[in-house]
């Protein structure tokens, strides 16, 4: 057991609730105890306590859609002789499957760990990571990070398929991943045999795992999916060796498709969702999905931005991620944030945001009740913040705008490489 401590700044900020000035945490044990002012908690206890002037506590944000292990994934094109930019979704899944091929099993364990190291050092705490290879697993626990693990499962050949799946459901059993959860990762619903769906369905059903989904994030899924024509078609399949798997048009969308083999429960997480319609929407809302969006993705790969206003206008809980650095510059929520900020300036505002990577990350992960926000019995998950002002005005967007990682908590333990 370690003894109590008390962290105190001149502002605790909690999503959906006012700022407390002069706020502070006690940490026993890696939990919350409780939280106040720090006046209140030297009252109720003797704790020692390390004051931070002039910043302020936030949560540790929740990243909700990772691929921690393809962080290396700049240098390994660079080393492939694969060096350029593709702007064509297509062309971009082409070019990151050629330089896989190039990879060998000791390739990934320094990658993920950077991952991890990267995630940490800018104030993030828990993750929804897409783990393709359950021999990865063990190494999640290495780390102090949060969250869940969502093992994927992908293929068309059957064979092929159900034992990707069944090493999926046995890596999410297995529970040897520290601190994370586990749930399933149908990759997306061009990579996956129609005929296999609700076998997936079925295994969650039945081991009550949750599922993390990439669902219409392009407008060649959408194309493929209703009509088997597009790119997808023409030169994913035949690069993949797929061709034989070419099925008669779907006429139908991704999420259609997916509600039919009972892969949308409150349990599934959308990732994406640029190419959704009003009638997808409305479904996704009616079987209580959430959605990660992550919006510097989407540029980088010139897919689109995603309906923000219709999903807010419905109800639909969102979410934010930093997809892998196969697609975006950073696993910071703190830049993820701030582009989202102004590439939706009309339909996000600071508190949105903020939200997203606290307490509605959380909860589309399944795991608000240890991870979020800074409430008694929580996990000590928190970060230390500068250049937050003085006045209780404008507080929280000036956080998101400018304030920056001082110091980082996980599990009550100080990162040593903080100071993002």
């Amino acid at each position: 057991m370690s003894e109590p401590v008390i962290y105190a700044t001149s502002w605790l900020i909690n999503p959906d609730a006012p700022p407390v000035a002069g706020g502070a945490i006690l940490v026993r044990d890696g939990v919350i105890s409780a939280t106040g002012t720090l006046a209140d908690l030297k009252r109720e206890s003797s704790a020692a306590v390390i004051e931070y002037p002039g910043c302020a506590i936030l949560p540790g944000f929740v990243n909700a859609h990772t691929h921690l292990e393809l962080t290396y994934f700049p240098a390994w094109r660079l080393r492939s002789n694969i060096d350029y930019n593709p702007r064509r979704f297509t062309d971009w899944i082409i070019q990151l499957i050629k330089i896989a091929r190039g990879l060998t099993p000791e390739d990934y364990p320094s990658s993920l760990r950077e991952g991890m190291r990267m995630c940490l050092e800018s104030g993030t705490t828990a993750v929804g990571e897409i783990v393709s290879n359950p021999a990865l697993a063990g190494l999640y626990a290495e780390a102090p990070l949060a969250g869940r693990l969502y093992f994927e499962v992908l293929g068309q050949d059957p064979v092929r398929f159900n034992d990707k799946l069944d090493g999926a459901v046995a890596a999410a059993g297995s529970g040897d991943s520290g601190s994370m959860t586990t749930g399933l990762s149908p990759h997306s619903a061009y990579t996956i045999g129609v005929e296999h769906l609700s076998a997936i369905s079925d295994a969650a059903l039945a081991r009550r795992l949750p599922l993390s989904i990439h669902i219409s994030e392009s407008k060649a899924e959408t194309d493929f999916i209703f009509d088997g024509s597009g790119p997808l078609a023409q030169d994913f399949y035949p690069f993949a060796g797929w061709e034989r798997y070419l099925t008669h048009p779907l006429r139908c969308s991704t999420t259609e498709l997916l509600d039919r083999h009972g892969l949308l429960t409150p349990d599934t997480l959308a990732v994406h969702c640029v190419h959704v319609n009003l009638a997808d929407a409305r479904t996704l809302k009616e079987r209580g999905v959430s959605i990660a969006l992550c919006p510097r993705s989407n540029d980088k790969l010139d897919v689109g931005r995603a309906p923000v206003a219709l999903f807010k206008k419905l109800g639909i809980p969102l979410a934010l991620g930093t997809d892998s650095l196969a697609s975006n510059d950073s696993l910071s929520l703190w830049d993820e944030m701030r582009y989202a900020l102004e590439a939706f300036s009309n339909d996000l505002a600071a508190e949105d945001l903020f939200r997203m990577v606290t307490s509605g990350g959380a909860s589309a992960l399944g795991i608000a009740k240890t991870c979020g926000s800074l409430h008694a019995g929580q996990r000590a998950d928190f970060q230390v913040v500068e250049n937050c002002g003085a006045t209780e005005k404008g507080l929280l967007e000036r956080v998101v705008r400018s304030g920056r990682v001082q110091e980082v908590y996980s599990g009550g333990k100080r990162y040593a490489g903080s100071r993002a």
